[in-house]
């Protein structure tokens, strides 16, 4: 298993969940990253800075999308994506926990999150976790995309099929 910095003290009094392929992991065989990808919500953007700047992180960049890269020596970036999603309060209510123990976004709100994203790579992901997913993990994968984005359920069905396929 990949190591990656463990934000739990640094950020202890923020609500965050690990996305991207560190996420992935609790729910599909792991692949390699180069970084470690957090949700936050966005009014906490500030409050997120200050602690990883306090635990000796700089801040590096500005993401394509709203969030910011932190690095600090010796150690994989830390990418802090800003969340405003209608489930983002759901989910980080309720954080499944990846190998690691690190909090991680929920299946049913990391496949909204990478649908939404659209990039190959996610697609790959969402179809490759969906295979491992059994039926009441699906079920509730089912409900998140019936509530919040049902235009996507017939690449869903798609997904599953194709991500059990892959499994077999």
């Amino acid at each position: 298993m990949q190591q990656f910095p463990d934000l739990r003290e640094i950020l202890r009094d923020i609500d965050w969940v690990a996305v991207g392929a560190v996420a992935a992991r609790a729910y599909m065989p792991e692949r390699t990253t180069q970084d470690l990808d957090i949700l936050v919500r966005a009014a906490d953007e500030a409050h997120v800075a200050a602690q990883l700047v306090a635990a000796g992180y700089e801040r590096v960049a500005e993401l394509g999308i709203p969030g910011a890269a932190f690095a600090r020596a010796g150690e994989p970036e830390i990418d802090v994506l800003l969340g405003d999603t209608l489930w983002l309060e759901e989910a980080l209510a309720a954080p499944s926990h990846d190998p690691a123990g690190f909090p991680v976004l929920g299946l049913p709100y990391l496949v909204l999150m990478k649908l939404a994203a659209g990039r190959a790579r996610d697609i790959a992901d969402v179809a490759t976790m969906l295979g491992w997913a059994d039926d009441e993990a699906l079920e509730a994968v089912r409900d998140a995309i019936d509530r919040y984005s049902p235009a996507d359920r017939p690449d869903l069905e798609s997904l599953i099929y194709l991500g059990r396929r892959e499994r077999e």
